[in-house]
Protein backbone atom coordinates (compact mmCIF):
# COMPACT_ATOMS: atom_id res chain seq x y z
CA UNK A 1 0.00 0.00 0.00
CA UNK A 2 1.25 3.57 -0.89
CA UNK A 3 2.67 5.53 2.11
CA UNK A 4 3.77 8.95 3.00
CA UNK A 5 7.82 8.77 1.74
CA UNK A 6 10.11 11.91 0.52
CA UNK A 7 8.76 12.26 -2.46
CA UNK A 8 4.95 12.87 -0.51
CA UNK A 9 1.86 10.98 -0.43
CA UNK A 10 1.64 8.98 -3.55
CA UNK A 11 4.87 7.38 -3.19
CA UNK A 12 5.40 4.43 -2.30
CA UNK A 13 8.09 3.50 0.45
CA UNK A 14 11.79 2.39 -1.41
CA UNK A 15 11.42 -0.88 1.10
CA UNK A 16 8.47 -1.93 -0.72
CA UNK A 17 9.93 -1.15 -3.67
CA UNK A 18 12.90 -3.14 -3.20
CA UNK A 19 10.27 -6.07 -1.24
CA UNK A 20 8.29 -5.93 -4.56
CA UNK A 21 11.39 -6.32 -6.78
CA UNK A 22 13.00 -9.06 -4.83
CA UNK A 23 9.45 -11.09 -4.68
CA UNK A 24 9.27 -10.80 -8.47
CA UNK A 25 12.83 -11.73 -9.64
CA UNK A 26 11.91 -14.83 -7.56
CA UNK A 27 9.08 -15.76 -9.29
CA UNK A 28 9.94 -15.27 -12.36
CA UNK A 29 13.48 -17.18 -11.82
CA UNK A 30 11.26 -19.84 -10.31
CA UNK A 31 9.16 -19.93 -13.62
CA UNK A 32 11.84 -19.73 -15.80
CA UNK A 33 14.04 -22.21 -14.56
CA UNK A 34 17.20 -19.96 -14.46
CA UNK A 35 20.38 -22.00 -14.59
CA UNK A 36 23.70 -19.98 -13.17
CA UNK A 37 25.72 -18.27 -15.71
CA UNK A 38 22.50 -17.47 -17.55
CA UNK A 39 21.11 -14.03 -18.00
CA UNK A 40 18.35 -11.94 -16.67
CA UNK A 41 17.67 -8.68 -18.20
CA UNK A 42 16.41 -5.69 -16.81
CA UNK A 43 14.57 -2.33 -18.16
CA UNK A 44 13.73 0.15 -15.52
CA UNK A 45 12.02 3.81 -15.34
CA UNK A 46 12.52 5.15 -11.77
CA UNK A 47 10.18 7.98 -13.45
CA UNK A 48 7.27 5.32 -13.61
CA UNK A 49 7.64 3.51 -10.73
CA UNK A 50 7.28 7.33 -8.67
CA UNK A 51 4.03 8.12 -10.53
CA UNK A 52 5.67 10.01 -13.30
CA UNK A 53 6.02 10.46 -17.19
CA UNK A 54 9.05 8.34 -18.44
CA UNK A 55 11.87 9.81 -18.78
CA UNK A 56 10.82 13.16 -16.67
CA UNK A 57 11.86 12.21 -13.04
CA UNK A 58 14.73 9.64 -12.84
CA UNK A 59 15.80 8.92 -8.66
CA UNK A 60 19.09 7.23 -7.88
CA UNK A 61 17.05 6.61 -4.52
CA UNK A 62 14.65 4.02 -6.05
CA UNK A 63 17.26 2.99 -8.49
CA UNK A 64 19.39 1.51 -5.49
CA UNK A 65 15.93 -0.04 -4.21
CA UNK A 66 15.05 -2.03 -7.37
CA UNK A 67 18.96 -2.83 -7.43
CA UNK A 68 19.30 -4.03 -4.07
CA UNK A 69 15.72 -5.92 -4.59
CA UNK A 70 17.68 -7.58 -7.63
CA UNK A 71 21.07 -8.43 -7.18
CA UNK A 72 21.39 -10.23 -3.61
CA UNK A 73 18.67 -12.89 -4.31
CA UNK A 74 20.40 -13.10 -8.53
CA UNK A 75 24.16 -13.59 -6.86
CA UNK A 76 23.15 -16.22 -4.68
CA UNK A 77 21.84 -18.19 -7.77
CA UNK A 78 24.80 -17.25 -10.15
CA UNK A 79 22.67 -15.36 -12.50
CA UNK A 80 24.33 -12.62 -14.48
CA UNK A 81 22.22 -9.32 -14.43
CA UNK A 82 22.09 -7.26 -17.52
CA UNK A 83 20.39 -3.59 -16.92
CA UNK A 84 19.34 -1.94 -20.22
CA UNK A 85 19.99 1.70 -20.43
CA UNK A 86 17.43 4.41 -21.82
CA UNK A 87 17.17 5.34 -25.24
CA UNK A 88 19.52 8.23 -25.03
CA UNK A 89 22.34 5.18 -25.28
CA UNK A 90 20.06 3.48 -27.66
CA UNK A 91 19.57 0.79 -25.21
CA UNK A 92 22.90 -0.52 -24.70
CA UNK A 93 23.57 -2.28 -21.44
CA UNK A 94 25.52 -2.36 -18.30
CA UNK A 95 27.25 -6.26 -17.22
CA UNK A 96 29.50 -7.29 -15.29
CA UNK A 97 33.00 -7.83 -17.30
CA UNK A 98 32.82 -11.44 -16.49
CA UNK A 99 29.42 -11.64 -18.41
CA UNK A 100 30.76 -9.72 -21.58
CA UNK A 101 33.54 -11.86 -21.75
CA UNK A 102 31.65 -15.77 -21.20
CA UNK A 103 29.30 -14.82 -24.13
CA UNK A 104 31.55 -12.53 -26.36
CA UNK A 105 29.15 -9.55 -26.34
CA UNK A 106 31.29 -6.19 -28.26
CA UNK A 107 31.81 -3.41 -25.08
CA UNK A 108 31.04 -0.19 -26.27
CA UNK A 109 32.49 2.93 -24.68
CA UNK A 110 30.54 5.19 -22.90
CA UNK A 111 29.59 5.90 -19.14
CA UNK A 112 25.68 5.80 -18.14
CA UNK A 113 24.82 8.47 -15.95
CA UNK A 114 21.04 9.96 -14.56
CA UNK A 115 20.29 11.67 -17.94
CA UNK A 116 21.09 9.88 -21.10
CA UNK A 117 21.43 5.77 -19.66
CA UNK A 118 18.97 6.36 -16.81
CA UNK A 119 19.09 6.06 -13.06
CA UNK A 120 18.96 2.25 -12.96
CA UNK A 121 21.86 1.73 -15.38
CA UNK A 122 23.66 4.61 -13.56
CA UNK A 123 23.24 2.31 -10.07
CA UNK A 124 24.15 -0.87 -11.65
CA UNK A 125 27.76 1.06 -13.61
CA UNK A 126 28.53 2.26 -10.00
CA UNK A 127 27.95 -0.84 -8.13
CA UNK A 128 28.99 -3.60 -10.23
CA UNK A 129 32.03 -4.93 -9.69
CA UNK A 130 33.79 -4.34 -13.10
CA UNK A 131 31.02 -3.23 -15.12
CA UNK A 132 31.26 -2.76 -18.39
CA UNK A 133 28.67 -1.03 -21.11
CA UNK A 134 27.31 -3.61 -24.29
CA UNK A 135 25.01 -2.72 -27.21
CA UNK A 136 22.98 -5.70 -27.37
CA UNK A 137 22.48 -9.08 -25.84
CA UNK A 138 20.40 -12.38 -25.95
CA UNK A 139 19.14 -12.42 -22.42
CA UNK A 140 17.78 -15.96 -20.84
CA UNK A 141 14.62 -14.27 -19.06
CA UNK A 142 13.55 -10.36 -18.56
CA UNK A 143 11.78 -7.81 -16.47
CA UNK A 144 10.22 -4.54 -17.32
CA UNK A 145 9.00 -2.18 -15.34
CA UNK A 146 7.23 0.68 -16.29
CA UNK A 147 7.46 -0.38 -20.22
CA UNK A 148 10.87 0.32 -21.13
CA UNK A 149 10.67 -2.92 -23.58
CA UNK A 150 12.96 -5.05 -22.79
CA UNK A 151 12.58 -7.43 -25.96
CA UNK A 152 14.88 -6.62 -27.85
CA UNK A 153 17.79 -8.65 -25.46
CA UNK A 154 15.46 -11.29 -24.82
CA UNK A 155 16.36 -15.12 -27.02
CA UNK A 156 13.86 -16.65 -29.15
CA UNK A 157 11.02 -17.76 -28.04
CA UNK A 158 10.06 -15.04 -25.55
CA UNK A 159 6.85 -16.50 -22.84
CA UNK A 160 5.52 -13.82 -21.04
CA UNK A 161 4.97 -14.72 -16.96
CA UNK A 162 2.19 -14.14 -14.85
CA UNK A 163 2.90 -12.89 -11.62
CA UNK A 164 1.02 -12.21 -8.42
CA UNK A 165 3.16 -8.44 -8.41
CA UNK A 166 1.68 -5.99 -11.35
CA UNK A 167 3.61 -3.13 -10.36
CA UNK A 168 6.55 -2.00 -9.10
CA UNK A 169 5.39 1.39 -7.15
CA UNK A 170 2.83 3.40 -9.79
CA UNK A 171 5.01 1.55 -12.82
CA UNK A 172 3.61 -1.71 -14.68
CA UNK A 173 5.56 -4.81 -14.57
CA UNK A 174 6.11 -7.47 -17.00
CA UNK A 175 8.30 -10.52 -17.19
CA UNK A 176 9.20 -12.95 -19.99
CA UNK A 177 11.06 -15.94 -19.53
CA UNK A 178 12.72 -17.77 -22.82
CA UNK A 179 12.59 -21.23 -24.87
CA UNK A 180 13.80 -22.47 -27.93
CA UNK A 181 12.04 -22.81 -30.48
CA UNK A 182 9.79 -25.19 -32.03
CA UNK A 183 10.93 -26.34 -35.43
CA UNK A 184 9.40 -29.26 -37.68
CA UNK A 185 6.62 -29.92 -39.69
CA UNK A 186 3.46 -32.28 -38.21
CA UNK A 187 5.65 -34.76 -37.29
CA UNK A 188 7.95 -33.32 -35.34
CA UNK A 189 7.87 -34.01 -31.62
CA UNK A 190 9.05 -31.73 -28.76
CA UNK A 191 9.29 -32.16 -25.30
CA UNK A 192 8.75 -29.26 -23.20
Amino acid sequence: MPSKDIWGENMFSLEHIKSDTQKAVKELLKVANLKAGQVLVVGCSTSEIAGQKIGSAGSIEIAEAVFSGLLTYLCEQGIYLAVQCCEHLNRALVVEQEAQEKYGWEEVTVVPHQKAGGSLATVAYRKFEKPVVVEEIKAHAGIDIGDTFIGMHLRKVAVPVRSEIKSIGHAHLTMARTRPKLIGGERAKYCL
